[in-house]
């Protein structure tokens, strides 16, 4: 029997971040009910976890848990493949997970101050949800990849139930929560059942579970062109790894559980978890079933048309903060899939095309991620510890605090892909741009008119920050919060005027 060698240097991110999730809990046993401790140990712990995954990604790839080559089942010879590997795109990965988890802690003061949830439970849970993205951008099989993003997904159903009363009178805070954690609990079962059976009917069909050994079985074996459960099982996975971008019509979950959780968890879900689905869609979509891209192709299409339209248009409806930028989450997902839907045509399976596709979805992503934690830093900056609550509380709020308000606005106005907010627009040409390279000229019309229909509710928001009136009081901005907003407003301005930052760091994926 062969014995797999570990390689500890590859695993250091992973290490450091489980070892920061347990610093952080056991720091709250140590000095219970002190805020400042626990959320000093968490950042210190992130910042050394990203630094040491940009470290070990700048070096030699380094792979650990790797199992030799041989025959696989139909003659299928394949060389040594490992189940973790750390390379510039698992740095790029754990690097944007850090970046994303930090962010959040900043903005959970306010609700940690008002006892919205426990201190101590609170940290170590979006600690550990960080050490399964982290491994996620690592792994190379199906195992390892489904554990990682369970492990990123699991503790998100406790921070949205973990909701106190921090009012006698404040019921519907925690009865809303509940509900948004059962419904997202049910709804993500069931989506990784399905994806489960999808990647135990691939397994029997090929036998493997490295995503390399899946891509030589597919792409050697034709009998199973013949076998309508290969296709069965392709899309099956697909569609359970779906769920996780609120790819429509798994978005059902996304808006109560938006807006029944605290704040700072909100945008954790709406940020951490769409770039967990998008890197295991790209890790299994387009690497492992690379060689059944004419079948995940047409899936990815329909699901990008379907989200972004469906988003948009419910979205034109809502009243509420927090249900709104639920929504527009939904349609940003399928702008997030639409240059995958490009597969569809065989010109975007060429290899050139490819690459601009790939680069073109992590590019938009990376925007996205940057201009959604804007928005919900200057949301978080003007209601505290409170929910998002209706559009009309914003009324005048730009003119009493303009700094915030003009943050808050560039977010928005680069969300629907307008300048001022050039990180918005760049994204969105990005997008357009890999469809057009993919020969999906039909997907670019889709994908503007949907951007025409998202002007609608976030230039209303920002009207409704400007309007005339006397704002609603607000509470002061506590230092981390304004840091935050600070840090990723400055951030989105700068690859607003240069996304060739982005685009190049998405082009190592």
């Amino acid at each position: 029997m062969s014995v797999q060698a570990i390689d500890q240097v590859a695993l250091l991110p992973a290490y450091l971040a489980a070892v920061t999730a347990v610093a952080a809990f056991v720091t709250d046993l140590v000095v219970p009910g002190r805020r400042g401790p626990v959320l000093s140990v968490a950042a210190l712990g992130t910042v050394a976890t990203a630094v040491a995954a940009g470290i070990v990604g700048a070096g030699p790839r380094r792979g650990t848990f790797c199992t030799a080559g041989g025959v696989l089942p139909g003659g299928v010879h394949v060389g040594t493949s490992c189940s973790y590997v750390a390379d510039h795109t698992g740095a790029l990965v754990a690097v944007a997970f850090c970046a994303v988890a930090l962010a959040v802690l900043g903005l959970s003061v306010p609700a940690l101050r008002a006892r919205v949830a426990p201190s101590g439970e609170y940290t170590f849970l979006v600690l550990a949800s960080l050490t399964g993205g982290v491994v996620l951008g690592y792994s190379r099989d199906l195992i390892t990849l489904v554990i990682a993003l369970e492990t990123l997904t699991l503790p998100l159903y406790v921070l949205v139930g973990l909701r106190r009363r921090t009012r006698a009178d404040d019921v519907r805070g925690p009865r809303d929560a509940a509900a948004g954690s059962v419904t997202f609990f049910a709804v993500s079962v069931v989506s990784t059942a399905v994806t489960l059976l999808g990647a135990a009917l691939l397994y029997g069909l090929t036998g493997a579970v490295h995503l390399d050994r899946l891509a030589a079985a597919l792409a050697h074996r034709d009998d199973l062109r013949h076998v309508p459960l290969t296709a069965a099982a392709v899309l099956l996975i697909l569609v359970g790894l779906a769920f996780k971008v609120a790819a429509v019509p798994f978005h059902g979950w996304a808006p109560a559980t938006y807006d029944g959780a605290p704040l700072p968890v909100a945008a954790y879900l709406s940020t951490a978890s769409k770039l967990g689905g998008i890197v295991a869609l790209l890790y299994v979509g387009v690497d492992a079933l690379r060689p059944w891209l004419d079948v995940a192709g047409p899936l990815f299409a329909v699901l990008a048309v379907a989200t972004m339209t469906v988003g948009n248009l419910t979205a034109l409806r809502q009243v509420r903060m927090v249900r709104l930028l639920a929504f527009s989450s939904v349609a940003q997902a399928g702008y997030l899939i639409a240059p995958l839907g490009a597969l569809a045509a065989p010109a975007g399976r060429e290899p050139a095309a490819l690459r601009v596709i790939v680069a073109g979805t992590l590019g938009y992503t990376i925007f996205y991620l940057l201009l959604e934690l804007g928005a919900f830093a200057g949301v978080v900056a003007l209601r505290g510890a409170d929910g998002g609550g209706e559009l009309a509380e914003y009324r005048g709020v730009g003119r009493a605090r303009p700094v915030v308000g003009a943050a808050l606005a560039l977010a928005l106005v680069g969300l629907a892909g307008l300048p001022p907010g050039l990180a918005g627009l760049f994204a969105k040409v990005t997008v357009v741009r890999a469809t057009l390279a993919g020969g999906a000229a039909w997907l670019a019309v889709v994908i503007g008119l949907n951007a025409v229909v998202g002007l609608a509710y976030y230039l209303r928001v920002v009207v409704q920050l400007y309007r005339p009136g006397e704002p609603a009081p607000a509470p002061r901005v506590p230092v981390t919060v304004g840091v935050v907003l600070a840090a990723v407003t400055a951030a989105a301005v700068v690859v607003g005027f240069a996304p060739q930052l982005v685009l190049d760091a998405a082009a190592l994926f």
